[in-house]
């Protein structure tokens, strides 16, 4: 059965998606964005691998969502084929405690972001960089938030050619939550990402 997997360029784009991600869940157009194929074609493998068992489905929000089986008889063996593991395996460290692997953002935009004033931090992840399972694409963080800032991000969707999910936070407030392990820093910074800006060092190591 392992062999219906595989035979059109979709399906494996979408094999990588869904192994590379394996805790995330996605719906179809956001499917269909991510690995720049047509709505139909994304559709009948989607269908596909659902009857193979190699993804499952559920509802939530008015949307389906599909996402890998983990229990499915060939994961294993699977995500050893699709699995980037420079981008979305983790290290060990010192000690035993592993750490995420950093990874570089490929998009021509990011001279936008690091000649903004007052910026002070900028992150790309999501969309933005591939083995991302976090459903932030950028996030910017900023002595201010202003209108130039706003719309520089609107630069940088423009240079992309699509909507992304970004967040916009002052500096006070992102030095806060990190310092406290707020679940929406925490959830995008172990995660694979890609660190376009750090003013005042405070993400490294």
């Amino acid at each position: 059965m392992i062999d219906a997997l595989f035979g059109s360029k979709t399906r494996v784009k979408l094999l990588h998606l869904f192994l590379n991600n394996v805790e995330k869940s996605f719906y179809v157009r956001e499917i269909t964005r991510i690995v720049d194929e047509q709505i139909n074609s994304v559709r009948r493998e989607l269908a596909n691998m659902l009857k193979v068992g190699i993804i499952t489905s559920d509802t939530a929000n008015h949307r389906l969502y599909y996402k890998v089986n983990q229990s499915y008889e060939h994961y294993e063996a699977l995500r050893a084929i699709f699995s980037d593991k420079s981008l979305s395996a983790s290290k060990k460290g010192a000690g035993g405690v592993k750490r995420r692997v950093h990874a570089s953002a490929s998009a021509g935009w990011e001279h936008l972001a690091k000649d903004l004033p007052g910026v002070r931090v900028v992150i790309a992840a999501g969309s933005l960089v591939h083995g991302s399972s976090t459903s932030v694409d950028l996030l910017v963080v900023s002595d201010s938030i202003s209108p130039k800032l706003k719309r520089a991000v609107q630069a940088i969707e423009k240079d992309e050619g699509r909507d992304l999910n970004y967040s916009l936070l002052p500096y006070e407030e992102f030095y806060y939550r990190m310092s406290i392990h707020d679940k929406f820093i925490t959830e995008i910074l172990s995660s694979v990402h890609a660190v376009v800006v750090d003013a005042d060092n405070v993400l490294k190591g």
